[in-house]
Protein backbone atom coordinates (compact mmCIF):
# COMPACT_ATOMS: atom_id res chain seq x y z
CA UNK A 1 0.00 0.00 0.00
CA UNK A 2 1.25 3.50 -0.81
CA UNK A 3 2.13 5.68 2.13
CA UNK A 4 1.67 9.04 0.40
CA UNK A 5 0.87 10.87 -2.83
CA UNK A 6 2.52 14.02 -4.09
CA UNK A 7 0.58 17.13 -5.07
CA UNK A 8 0.19 16.17 -8.74
CA UNK A 9 -1.01 12.67 -7.85
CA UNK A 10 -3.52 14.09 -5.38
CA UNK A 11 -4.94 16.47 -7.96
CA UNK A 12 -5.23 13.66 -10.51
CA UNK A 13 -7.01 11.58 -7.88
CA UNK A 14 -9.37 14.48 -7.19
CA UNK A 15 -10.35 14.72 -10.86
CA UNK A 16 -11.06 10.98 -11.00
CA UNK A 17 -13.08 11.20 -7.80
CA UNK A 18 -15.29 13.80 -9.45
CA UNK A 19 -15.33 12.26 -12.93
CA UNK A 20 -14.06 8.65 -12.96
CA UNK A 21 -14.23 8.20 -16.75
CA UNK A 22 -12.64 11.52 -17.62
CA UNK A 23 -10.22 11.11 -20.52
CA UNK A 24 -6.54 11.76 -19.92
CA UNK A 25 -6.87 14.75 -22.23
CA UNK A 26 -9.63 16.15 -20.03
CA UNK A 27 -7.65 15.52 -16.84
CA UNK A 28 -4.64 17.29 -18.37
CA UNK A 29 -6.72 20.26 -19.51
CA UNK A 30 -8.43 20.68 -16.15
CA UNK A 31 -5.17 20.51 -14.20
CA UNK A 32 -3.08 22.52 -16.66
CA UNK A 33 -0.43 19.83 -17.17
CA UNK A 34 0.57 17.74 -20.16
CA UNK A 35 -1.39 14.65 -21.09
CA UNK A 36 1.87 12.69 -21.04
CA UNK A 37 2.44 13.71 -17.42
CA UNK A 38 -1.08 12.67 -16.46
CA UNK A 39 -0.70 9.23 -18.04
CA UNK A 40 2.73 8.70 -16.50
CA UNK A 41 1.54 9.63 -13.01
CA UNK A 42 -1.98 8.15 -13.09
CA UNK A 43 -1.37 4.76 -14.71
CA UNK A 44 0.61 3.35 -11.74
CA UNK A 45 -2.08 4.54 -9.31
CA UNK A 46 -4.72 2.60 -11.24
CA UNK A 47 -2.48 -0.40 -11.78
CA UNK A 48 -1.63 -0.93 -8.10
CA UNK A 49 -5.17 -0.26 -6.86
CA UNK A 50 -4.46 3.05 -5.17
CA UNK A 51 -7.30 4.43 -7.29
CA UNK A 52 -10.19 2.06 -7.97
CA UNK A 53 -12.86 3.41 -10.33
CA UNK A 54 -16.18 1.72 -9.70
CA UNK A 55 -19.93 2.19 -10.03
CA UNK A 56 -23.05 1.80 -7.91
CA UNK A 57 -26.71 1.68 -8.79
CA UNK A 58 -28.76 4.70 -7.82
CA UNK A 59 -31.58 3.29 -5.66
CA UNK A 60 -33.75 6.32 -6.40
CA UNK A 61 -33.96 5.02 -9.98
CA UNK A 62 -34.34 1.32 -9.11
CA UNK A 63 -37.68 0.97 -7.30
CA UNK A 64 -36.88 -2.49 -5.92
CA UNK A 65 -33.80 -1.30 -4.03
CA UNK A 66 -34.26 -0.23 -0.41
CA UNK A 67 -31.39 1.97 0.80
CA UNK A 68 -30.79 1.57 4.52
CA UNK A 69 -28.32 2.75 7.15
CA UNK A 70 -27.61 0.22 9.87
CA UNK A 71 -25.96 0.93 13.24
CA UNK A 72 -24.82 -2.21 15.01
CA UNK A 73 -23.54 -2.46 18.58
CA UNK A 74 -21.44 -5.50 19.26
CA UNK A 75 -18.86 -6.95 21.61
CA UNK A 76 -15.55 -5.17 20.87
CA UNK A 77 -13.66 -8.43 20.48
CA UNK A 78 -16.04 -9.41 17.68
CA UNK A 79 -16.14 -6.08 15.83
CA UNK A 80 -13.64 -7.16 13.22
CA UNK A 81 -15.46 -10.40 12.40
CA UNK A 82 -18.90 -8.77 12.26
CA UNK A 83 -17.71 -5.83 10.15
CA UNK A 84 -15.99 -8.22 7.74
CA UNK A 85 -19.12 -10.36 7.50
CA UNK A 86 -21.23 -7.32 6.67
CA UNK A 87 -18.67 -6.10 4.14
CA UNK A 88 -18.76 -9.41 2.30
CA UNK A 89 -22.45 -9.03 1.59
CA UNK A 90 -23.06 -8.01 -2.01
CA UNK A 91 -25.70 -5.49 -0.91
CA UNK A 92 -23.46 -3.44 1.40
CA UNK A 93 -22.13 -0.21 -0.09
CA UNK A 94 -20.05 0.93 2.84
CA UNK A 95 -19.06 -0.49 6.22
CA UNK A 96 -17.30 1.65 8.84
CA UNK A 97 -16.20 0.95 12.41
CA UNK A 98 -17.16 3.86 14.65
CA UNK A 99 -16.18 5.48 17.92
CA UNK A 100 -14.46 3.26 20.44
CA UNK A 101 -14.60 0.16 18.26
CA UNK A 102 -17.86 -1.38 19.48
CA UNK A 103 -20.17 0.11 16.84
CA UNK A 104 -20.46 -0.48 13.10
CA UNK A 105 -22.31 1.61 10.55
CA UNK A 106 -23.24 0.09 7.22
CA UNK A 107 -25.18 1.40 4.25
CA UNK A 108 -26.98 -1.26 2.27
CA UNK A 109 -28.99 -1.27 -0.94
CA UNK A 110 -31.36 -4.15 -0.18
CA UNK A 111 -33.15 -6.02 -2.94
CA UNK A 112 -36.73 -5.52 -1.83
CA UNK A 113 -38.75 -5.92 1.37
CA UNK A 114 -37.97 -9.62 1.74
CA UNK A 115 -34.23 -8.90 1.88
CA UNK A 116 -34.82 -6.24 4.53
CA UNK A 117 -36.94 -8.60 6.62
CA UNK A 118 -34.33 -11.36 6.36
CA UNK A 119 -31.55 -9.02 7.45
CA UNK A 120 -33.37 -7.60 10.45
CA UNK A 121 -35.30 -10.64 11.67
CA UNK A 122 -32.96 -13.48 10.71
CA UNK A 123 -29.38 -12.50 9.91
CA UNK A 124 -28.67 -9.98 12.66
CA UNK A 125 -30.39 -11.93 15.48
CA UNK A 126 -28.36 -14.98 14.47
CA UNK A 127 -25.02 -13.13 14.52
CA UNK A 128 -22.96 -13.97 17.60
CA UNK A 129 -22.19 -11.04 19.93
CA UNK A 130 -24.39 -8.49 18.17
CA UNK A 131 -25.87 -6.63 21.15
CA UNK A 132 -28.31 -4.27 19.43
CA UNK A 133 -28.98 -2.50 16.17
CA UNK A 134 -30.97 0.35 14.68
CA UNK A 135 -32.04 0.48 11.05
CA UNK A 136 -32.92 3.67 9.17
CA UNK A 137 -34.38 3.91 5.68
CA UNK A 138 -32.59 6.45 3.51
CA UNK A 139 -35.54 8.34 2.11
CA UNK A 140 -33.48 10.50 -0.22
CA UNK A 141 -29.81 10.69 -1.12
CA UNK A 142 -28.48 14.01 -2.31
CA UNK A 143 -26.45 13.70 -5.52
CA UNK A 144 -23.79 16.31 -4.77
CA UNK A 145 -22.15 13.76 -2.53
CA UNK A 146 -21.57 11.49 -5.53
CA UNK A 147 -19.32 14.05 -7.23
CA UNK A 148 -17.03 14.71 -4.32
CA UNK A 149 -13.44 15.82 -5.03
CA UNK A 150 -12.06 16.04 -1.46
CA UNK A 151 -11.90 19.82 -1.79
CA UNK A 152 -8.74 19.55 -3.92
CA UNK A 153 -10.16 21.19 -7.05
CA UNK A 154 -11.01 24.83 -7.57
CA UNK A 155 -14.58 25.76 -8.45
CA UNK A 156 -13.53 26.38 -12.06
CA UNK A 157 -11.79 23.00 -12.30
CA UNK A 158 -14.78 21.24 -10.84
CA UNK A 159 -17.21 23.05 -13.16
CA UNK A 160 -15.05 22.13 -16.16
CA UNK A 161 -15.73 18.47 -15.43
CA UNK A 162 -19.49 19.12 -15.07
CA UNK A 163 -20.23 15.72 -13.50
CA UNK A 164 -23.95 15.04 -13.05
CA UNK A 165 -24.61 18.76 -13.44
CA UNK A 166 -27.90 18.35 -15.28
CA UNK A 167 -31.25 17.15 -14.06
CA UNK A 168 -31.62 13.42 -14.76
CA UNK A 169 -33.07 12.47 -18.10
CA UNK A 170 -36.09 10.20 -18.28
CA UNK A 171 -35.17 6.63 -17.38
CA UNK A 172 -34.85 4.50 -20.52
CA UNK A 173 -36.71 1.21 -20.78
CA UNK A 174 -34.64 -1.57 -19.14
CA UNK A 175 -32.52 -3.70 -21.44
CA UNK A 176 -30.93 -7.12 -20.83
CA UNK A 177 -27.52 -5.47 -21.21
CA UNK A 178 -27.97 -3.11 -18.25
CA UNK A 179 -27.22 -5.29 -15.23
CA UNK A 180 -24.18 -6.91 -16.80
CA UNK A 181 -22.86 -3.51 -17.90
CA UNK A 182 -23.25 -2.00 -14.43
CA UNK A 183 -21.59 -5.05 -12.88
CA UNK A 184 -18.61 -4.67 -15.23
CA UNK A 185 -18.34 -0.96 -14.39
CA UNK A 186 -18.35 -1.84 -10.68
CA UNK A 187 -15.18 -3.84 -11.33
CA UNK A 188 -13.56 -1.06 -13.38
CA UNK A 189 -15.48 2.09 -14.22
CA UNK A 190 -12.69 3.19 -16.60
CA UNK A 191 -12.87 0.10 -18.77
CA UNK A 192 -12.84 1.03 -22.45
CA UNK A 193 -15.85 0.51 -24.69
CA UNK A 194 -14.09 -2.20 -26.71
CA UNK A 195 -13.20 -4.14 -23.56
CA UNK A 196 -16.72 -3.79 -22.18
CA UNK A 197 -18.20 -4.88 -25.49
CA UNK A 198 -15.98 -7.99 -25.59
CA UNK A 199 -17.05 -8.97 -22.07
CA UNK A 200 -20.73 -8.32 -22.79
CA UNK A 201 -20.89 -9.81 -26.28
CA UNK A 202 -22.06 -6.54 -27.78
CA UNK A 203 -20.81 -3.80 -30.10
CA UNK A 204 -18.71 -0.92 -28.70
CA UNK A 205 -21.13 1.63 -30.17
CA UNK A 206 -24.05 -0.09 -28.43
CA UNK A 207 -22.22 -0.14 -25.10
CA UNK A 208 -21.25 3.50 -25.40
CA UNK A 209 -24.78 4.59 -26.30
CA UNK A 210 -26.30 2.59 -23.46
CA UNK A 211 -23.81 3.82 -20.86
CA UNK A 212 -24.47 7.40 -21.92
CA UNK A 213 -28.20 6.77 -21.40
CA UNK A 214 -27.71 5.19 -17.97
CA UNK A 215 -25.50 8.05 -16.82
CA UNK A 216 -27.78 10.75 -18.21
CA UNK A 217 -30.73 9.21 -16.36
CA UNK A 218 -28.65 8.86 -13.16
CA UNK A 219 -29.42 5.16 -13.01
CA UNK A 220 -25.80 4.46 -12.21
CA UNK A 221 -23.26 6.59 -10.33
CA UNK A 222 -19.59 6.35 -11.15
CA UNK A 223 -17.14 6.69 -8.28
CA UNK A 224 -13.47 6.26 -7.49
CA UNK A 225 -12.36 4.58 -4.27
CA UNK A 226 -9.13 5.77 -2.59
CA UNK A 227 -7.72 5.77 0.92
CA UNK A 228 -8.57 9.30 2.00
CA UNK A 229 -5.45 9.58 4.13
CA UNK A 230 -3.50 9.74 0.87
CA UNK A 231 -5.40 12.94 0.08
CA UNK A 232 -4.44 14.57 3.37
CA UNK A 233 -7.62 13.63 5.22
CA UNK A 234 -7.00 12.48 8.78
CA UNK A 235 -10.42 12.80 10.40
CA UNK A 236 -13.76 11.38 9.23
CA UNK A 237 -17.07 11.33 11.03
CA UNK A 238 -20.73 10.61 10.54
CA UNK A 239 -23.09 13.37 11.60
CA UNK A 240 -26.61 12.44 12.65
CA UNK A 241 -28.44 15.75 12.32
CA UNK A 242 -31.96 16.64 13.35
CA UNK A 243 -33.31 19.47 11.21
CA UNK A 244 -36.78 20.98 11.24
CA UNK A 245 -39.03 19.25 8.70
CA UNK A 246 -39.57 22.48 6.80
CA UNK A 247 -35.84 23.10 6.43
CA UNK A 248 -34.63 19.51 5.88
CA UNK A 249 -34.44 19.81 2.09
CA UNK A 250 -32.54 23.11 2.13
CA UNK A 251 -30.21 21.94 4.92
CA UNK A 252 -29.39 18.72 3.11
CA UNK A 253 -28.72 20.47 -0.21
CA UNK A 254 -26.46 23.06 1.41
CA UNK A 255 -24.42 20.51 3.31
CA UNK A 256 -24.17 18.08 0.39
CA UNK A 257 -22.51 20.79 -1.72
CA UNK A 258 -19.80 21.47 0.87
CA UNK A 259 -16.35 20.26 -0.27
CA UNK A 260 -15.84 18.33 2.98
CA UNK A 261 -19.09 16.34 2.63
CA UNK A 262 -18.84 13.05 0.76
CA UNK A 263 -22.35 11.72 1.44
CA UNK A 264 -25.70 13.11 2.60
CA UNK A 265 -29.07 11.43 2.93
CA UNK A 266 -32.41 12.10 4.60
CA UNK A 267 -33.25 9.27 6.99
CA UNK A 268 -36.00 7.90 9.12
CA UNK A 269 -35.41 7.79 12.87
CA UNK A 270 -34.74 10.36 15.59
CA UNK A 271 -32.19 12.19 13.43
CA UNK A 272 -33.43 12.93 9.93
CA UNK A 273 -30.18 13.67 8.09
CA UNK A 274 -27.04 11.51 7.82
CA UNK A 275 -23.90 13.33 6.64
CA UNK A 276 -20.44 11.84 6.13
CA UNK A 277 -17.75 14.50 6.52
CA UNK A 278 -14.00 14.39 5.92
CA UNK A 279 -11.49 16.87 7.33
CA UNK A 280 -7.73 17.29 7.46
CA UNK A 281 -7.70 16.78 11.23
CA UNK A 282 -9.83 17.18 14.35
CA UNK A 283 -9.40 20.94 14.14
CA UNK A 284 -10.90 20.88 10.65
CA UNK A 285 -13.78 18.74 11.87
CA UNK A 286 -14.39 21.16 14.74
CA UNK A 287 -14.41 24.09 12.32
CA UNK A 288 -16.92 22.30 10.09
CA UNK A 289 -19.22 21.67 13.05
CA UNK A 290 -19.03 25.15 14.50
CA UNK A 291 -18.85 27.23 11.32
CA UNK A 292 -20.74 25.23 8.70
CA UNK A 293 -23.29 23.26 10.69
CA UNK A 294 -23.45 25.96 13.34
CA UNK A 295 -24.44 28.58 10.77
CA UNK A 296 -27.54 26.67 9.68
CA UNK A 297 -30.80 28.12 10.92
CA UNK A 298 -32.84 25.11 11.95
CA UNK A 299 -30.52 22.40 13.28
CA UNK A 300 -32.19 21.05 16.41
CA UNK A 301 -29.88 18.19 17.29
CA UNK A 302 -26.48 16.75 16.37
CA UNK A 303 -24.63 13.53 17.14
CA UNK A 304 -21.04 13.12 15.93
CA UNK A 305 -19.65 9.60 15.55
CA UNK A 306 -15.98 9.46 14.51
CA UNK A 307 -15.01 6.83 11.95
CA UNK A 308 -12.29 4.64 13.40
CA UNK A 309 -11.59 2.64 10.24
CA UNK A 310 -13.31 1.66 7.00
CA UNK A 311 -13.89 -1.89 5.85
CA UNK A 312 -15.83 -1.18 2.65
CA UNK A 313 -16.40 1.92 0.55
CA UNK A 314 -18.45 2.36 -2.61
CA UNK A 315 -19.03 -1.38 -2.72
CA UNK A 316 -15.30 -2.22 -2.60
CA UNK A 317 -13.56 -4.04 0.25
CA UNK A 318 -10.67 -2.34 2.00
CA UNK A 319 -7.87 -3.96 3.98
CA UNK A 320 -9.09 -4.07 7.56
CA UNK A 321 -6.82 -2.35 10.04
CA UNK A 322 -6.70 -3.75 13.55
Amino acid sequence: MRESLDDTERRIAAVLLASPRASWRTVARVLGVSERTVVRRAAPLLHDGTLRPTAVRNPARFPRLIPMALRVRCRPSRTRAIATSLARRADTVWVDVLGGGDEICAVLFLDGPRARTSLLLRDLPATTDVRSWHAYDLMRMFPAGFVWSAGLLTADQFDALAPYSRQPAAAPAPQPLDDALIDRLAVNARAGYNRLADRLGSAPSTVRRRLDQLLAAHLVRLACEVDLRLLGIGSEALLWITAGPGSLEATAHELSRHPQVRFAAATTGTANLLVAVAAEDLGGLYAFLTETVGSLDDVRGLEVTPILTSVKRTGLLRPFEA
